[in-house]
C-alpha cells in the first residue's frame, strides 16, 4: 500500500508534491520521495520516515520544477530504507508505483542476465528496467510502457517520467486506484483525491487497464493497446476543508465527532416517513428483484467485516433472509457455493480493497449480482458492482475507521428494511417505526459524544494495562470485536473480543485483577445472562467497564465504570455502543503517546493482497 502523486503545470511542482504526499500519508509512511526535472536532468530525493523528514532534508534549497512525481511508501517488498524508497530509476526512466508485481523475481532474473544492475530489493525497480529496456529501442515513453507491461503480472498504479521527454507524465492503472486531476493549465495524478483537492475538483477516474498521457497541452486516455478512450469528467463536491482536522487534535477524533452529520448525510433523502418506504432506487433494484433474493452473502475486510457481521443479524431478524458472512480474503479462495437468487453484498469504505474487489469480479463471473456499500464515489468497487449504495460519510483520513463503520451499519439497516418490506415480513406501520427511530439516531449519537469526559476518565485508569477483553452478545458481539480491534490498531494493547456466552469456554482463564473487561449490556432479552458474566468477572478479580442502557441502576451497583447509552431499538444499539468504544481506544492511544492517525504497519485501504 502506497500513495503516489504527479504534477505538470505552471507552478513550482516541489511544494505541490510534498503537500500532496502529506495528504496521502495515511496510505503509507515508512519512507517517501520525489523526482523532478532540474537543469534538464531528473533529480530524485528520498528518505526513510515520514514526509516531514523528506521536506526537512530539502530545507533551505531553492528547488524549482514544473513537473514531478512523488511517493509515500508502506513496505511490501524490501524493508523500509532509502534505497527501497520510491521513486526508482533505471537509465533515464523514473517510476513511482502502488501495487505488487507478482512475477518480479522471474523478470528480475531475466533482466540481470541482460546486464541490468539493480540497487534495491523492491518489485518496483523491475518496472523501471523493463521500461528502460524498451525505451532504448527508440519507443516513446507511453509505447515503451505498454511493451513493458505485457510481461508484468500483478497490480499497479504507476506514475512514470523519462529524462528525454521532459514534458510528459505517463500514468497507468491496473487493480490499484489512480485519479487524474484537471486544473487551469495544470494537471495532476494521485492515488486519492485529497492529494490535489486544493487545486482542482475536476477529475477523471482511470478504470482498469487504462493509461493517461499527460503533457502541458492536456490529458489523453488510452487502453493498453493504444486505442484512444473518452472519459467523463467528474466534479468533487466536498471541499479541502472537509479533509482537514478542523481544530481537532487528530483526524480520528474529528471523524468520531463527525458521526451525527455523517449519519444524517447517509439517510438524507433515502426514505419517506409519510409513505413508510425506503427509496430502493438507491440500491438500483426493483421490489420484484428484492423479493426474489433468497440468500445474501456479506463480504468485507477488517472493520467492514464487523459491519457485515452486524448486517447478518439485521437481515435475518428484520427481513428473515438467510445471510452468510465471509472475510473477503477467505471467500475468494474457498470455492463457495452461490445458489441462484443470491445477492453478494460487499462492504468497503475505500472501494479499493484488493480482496473485496477480487470477490466482486469472481462472483460476477459466476452470474451472481453484487451490491456495493461504499463511501468513495467512483471507486473501483462502486463501478464494478451491479448496484451501489454510497454512505456519503465524507473523507475519512484516520487509518482507524470510525464514521465509515457506523454509516455502513446505517446503510445495512436501511437495506434490511427495504428487503423486509419487499418480502412482506414487516408492514408499513413497523417500517415507519423503524425509520422514525433512525431519524432520532444522529441526536442520540450527539448525546453519546457528550460522555467523552467520562470515557477519558476510564481511559486514564486503564491506559497502562497490557491486555483487554471485550464481551458482547447477539447483534452486539461484532461490536465487541470492533472495540478490541480499534484498541489493538492504535494503542498496540493486546485485546480480544468474544461472545459473552463463550466466556466460560476459555477466556475466563485470563481474568485476574490486571485484566479490564469491557462488557456491552443493553437492556435486551439476554440482559440477565450478561449480568451473570459481569458477576463472574468480578468474582475473579477482573475490573469491569460496562456499557448499558440509560436508567439501568443494577450495573451501577456492580461497577463504577459505566457508560450509559440512550435507548433505541435493538438493531441500532450497535451504532450507539460503537461511539464510546472508539473514544476509549482513541484516548488510551493518545495517553500512551501513540500515533493515532497513522498507527505502525497499517494503511488506510489495503489495495494489495
Amino acid at each position: 500500500m502506497c500513495g503516489i502523486i504527479g504534477y505538470i503545470g505552471k507552478q513550482n511542482a516541489i511544494p505541490i508534491l510534498i503537500n500532496g504526499l502529506k495528504s496521502l500519508e495515511y496510505r503509507g509512511y515508512d519512507s517517501a520521495g520525489i523526482a523532478f526535472f532540474r537543469d534538464s536532468r531528473i533529480e530524485v530525493r528520498r528518505c526513510t520516515g515520514k514526509v516531514r523528514e523528506l521536506e526537512s532534508s530539502m530545507g533551505g534549497e531553492n528547488l524549482q520544477s514544473i513537473l514531478g512525481i512523488g511517493h509515500t511508501r508502506w513496505a511490501t517488498h524490501g524493508r523500509p530504507s532509502e534505497e527501497n524508497a520510491h521513486p526508482h530509476r533505471a537509465g533515464g526512466v523514473v517510476v513511482v508505483h502502488n501495487g505488487i508485481i507478482e512475477n518480479y523475481m522471474e523478470l528480475k532474473k531475466g533482466l540481470k542476465k541482460e546486464g541490468h544492475v539493480f540497487t534495491s530489493d523492491t518489485d518496483t525497480e523491475v518496472l523501471c528496467h523493463l521500461i528502460d529496456k524498451y525505451s532504448q529501442k527508440g519507443l516513446e515513453l507511453e509505447n515503451a510502457t505498454r511493451e513493458a507491461l505485457k510481461h508484468v503480472k500483478g497490480a499497479y498504479a504507476l506514475g512514470i517520467i523519462r529524462e528525454d521527454e521532459p514534458d510528459k507524465i505517463v500514468a497507468v492503472r491496473k487493480d490499484s486506484p489512480l485519479i487524474v486531476g484537471l486544473g487551469d493549465g495544470e494537471f495532476f495524478i494521485a492515488s486519492d483525491i485529497p492529494a490535489f483537492l486544493s487545486y482542482t475538483r475536476d477529475v477523471m477516474i482511470l478504470d482498469n487497464i487504462e493509461m493517461a498521457v499527460i503533457t502541458h497541452n492536456g490529458v489523453s486516455i488510452y487502453d493498453l493497446n493504444g486505442n484512444p478512450l473518452d472519459k467523463k469528467i467528474a466534479n468533487i463536491t466536498w471541499s479541502p476543508a472537509m479533509a482537514e482536522k478542523g481544530g481537532y487534535r487528530h483526524f480520528m477524533l474529528k471523524e468520531i465527532y463527525e458521526q451525527p452529520r455523517a449519519i444524517m448525510d447517509t439517510i438524507r433523502g433515502r426514505f419517506s416517513l409519510e409513505d413508510g418506504e425506503v427509496n430502493i432506487e438507491e440500491f438500483s433494484m426493483t421490489m420484484d428483484e428484492l423479493r426474489e433474493i433468497d440468500k445474501i452473502f456479506l463480504v468485507a475486510c477488517g472493520t467492514s467485516w464487523h459491519a457485515a457481521l452486524v448486517g447478518k443479524y439485521m437481515l435475518e431478524d428484520i427481513a428473515r433472509v438467510s445471510s452468510e458472512v465471509d472475510i473477503a480474503s477467505e471467500f475468494r479462495y474457498r470455492n463457495p457455493i452461490i445458489p441462484k437468487r443470491s445477492l453478494v453484498v460487499v462492504i468497503t469504505q475505500s472501494g479499493e480493497t484488493a480482496d473485496t474487489i477480487a470477490v466482486q469480479r469472481e462472483v460476477k463471473r459466476c452470474g451472481a449480482k453484487v451490491l456495493s456499500i461504499c463511501n468513495v464515489v467512483g471507486s473501483t468497487s462502486a463501478r464494478d458492482a451491479d448496484s451501489v449504495f454510497y454512505t456519503h460519510s465524507g473523507p475519512e483520513i484516520g487509518v482507524a475507521s470510525t464514521k465509515a463503520f457506523t454509516t455502513q451499519l446505517v446503510a445495512i439497516y436501511l437495506f434490511s428494511i427495504a428487503m423486509a418490506y419487499a418480502k412482506g415480513t414487516i408492514d408499513k406501520d413497523k417500517t415507519r417505526a423503524m425509520l422514525q427511530e433512525l431519524m432520532l439516531l444522529p441526536e442520540k449519537v450527539e448525546r453519546v459524544l457528550q460522555l467523552d469526559s467520562s470515557v477519558l476518565k476510564i481511559a486514564r485508569e486503564f491506559f497502562q494495562v497490557k491486555d483487554f477483553l471485550y464481551l458482547g452478545r447477539g447483534i452486539n458481539y461484532p461490536i465487541a470485536l470492533e472495540g478490541a480491534l480499534k484498541l489493538k490498531e492504535i494503542s498496540y494493547i493486546h485485546a480480544e473480543g468474544y461472545p459473552s456466552g463463550e466466556m466460560k469456554h476459555g477466556p475466563i482463564a485470563l481474568i485476574d485483577d490486571d485484566m479490564p473487561v469491557v462488557v456491552l449490556a443493553p437492556k435486551d432479552k439476554v440482559y440477565e445472562k450478561v449480568l451473570s458474566n459481569i458477576e463472574e468477572v468480578k468474582s475473579r478479580g477482573g475490573k469491569v467497564i460496562a456499557l448499558t442502557t440509560e436508567g439501568d441502576g443494577t450495573i451501577s451497583s456492580l461497577t463504577g465504570n459505566v457508560i450509559f447509552i440512550p435507548e433505541t431499538n435493538q438493531h441500532l444499539t450497535p451504532i450507539l455502543f460503537t461511539v464510546p468504544l472508539h473514544l476509549l481506544a482513541y484516548h488510551i492511544a493518545f495517553l500512551r503517546g501513540c500515533d493515532v492517525d497513522q498507527p505502525r504497519n497499517l494503511a488506510k485501504s489495503v489495495t494489495v493482497e
